[in-house]
């Protein structure tokens, strides 16, 4: 008789942990398990792919190879390279030009170099003095010759109008064109002003005694001479240099400039000289 309750109770507690169990079960079934993070399984390839097709928003792999078809650069990318190259060749080769003009201005002042140039006194085609000092401050081209030349000197004064012009339109006022007389004994004010009106009315003619132009020649080292014995009303010629010898603003030689070169030639000359001296 004593053995039935004993059984009981052993069997309500036998029972007791499956109802624990089944309970703790029941709760966990209604929650949400965590979910793993899942990982990728495409092969490398297709990864790459995909991601360079969102980069570039490529519609298909053809698209996003055919951006390599061309190599590492593109025709936009090759024409950007001609032009810099381009660009810095003409850079390159205006300085280098620019430098053989100093050195040619810097060696015809340089020590040991024969002085082109200098003080004089003269008359203008006004009648008023003229000195060096009238042509500081601008450069100055200055040639020689007389009014009875025969051809070259009115050939080299078309050819003088027509660089002054050219330099004007570049550089107004930046220079001034003179023309000095090797004949003074019959080119006077009056002369000099009638004679260089027919080529270019900005010329500005100078004369004097013979003793102020020889002088004024020697500075040059200007070649001139006339008929030693002339008699009163006999025609003649006077030889001299032919060159256009071309001055800075602080009245120094710069360049001397021959029947080699054309007007156009002479004028870019003139028109690199005053620019390379508003450069610092």
């Amino acid at each position: 008789m004593a053995t039935a309750p004993m059984r009981a109770i052993f069997n309500a507690l036998s029972r007791a942990p499956s109802r624990q169990c089944t309970r703790l079960m029941s709760t966990t079934r209604g929650a949400q398990p965590a979910r793993r993070p899942t990982v990728s399984c495409l092969p490398d390839t297709q990864i790459h792919q995909s991601l360079g097709q969102r980069r570039y928003k490529y519609k298909t792999v053809e698209e996003a190879k055919s951006r390599y078809r061309s190599g590492p650069f593109s025709w936009k990318a090759g024409i950007l390279f001609i032009v810099a190259g381009a660009g810095l060749l003409w850079y390159f080769e205006s300085e280098k030009e620019r430098m053989r003009r100093q050195r040619i201005a810097e060696a015809n002042k340089g020590v040991g170099t024969p002085k082109v140039g200098g003080a004089f006194e003269l008359v203008d085609q006004d009648g008023k003095p003229f000195t060096e000092k009238n042509l500081k401050g601008k450069y100055s081209l200055v040639y020689f010759g007389f009014t009875h030349c025969p051809d070259i000197c009115p050939e080299e004064l078309d050819k003088m109008a027509k660089m002054f012009d050219l330099v004007q339109a570049d550089c107004p006022g930046a220079l001034v064109p003179v023309f000095v007389t090797c004949d003074p004994a019959r080119d006077g004010p009056k002369e000099l002003k009638e004679y260089l009106s027919e080529f270019h009315t900005g010329f500005v003619g100078l004369t004097g005694t013979f003793e102020q132009v020889k002088a004024m020649c020697k500075a040059y080292r200007v070649y001139f001479s006339t008929p030693s014995v002339v008699k009163p009303g006999q025609d003649y010629l006077v030889d001299h240099s032919i060159y256009f010898y071309l001055m800075d603003p602080q009245g120094d030689f710069v360049e001397a400039l021959g029947r080699q070169h054309s007007p156009e030639q002479a004028a870019r000359i003139i028109i690199q000289h005053v620019k390379d001296s508003k450069k610092p």
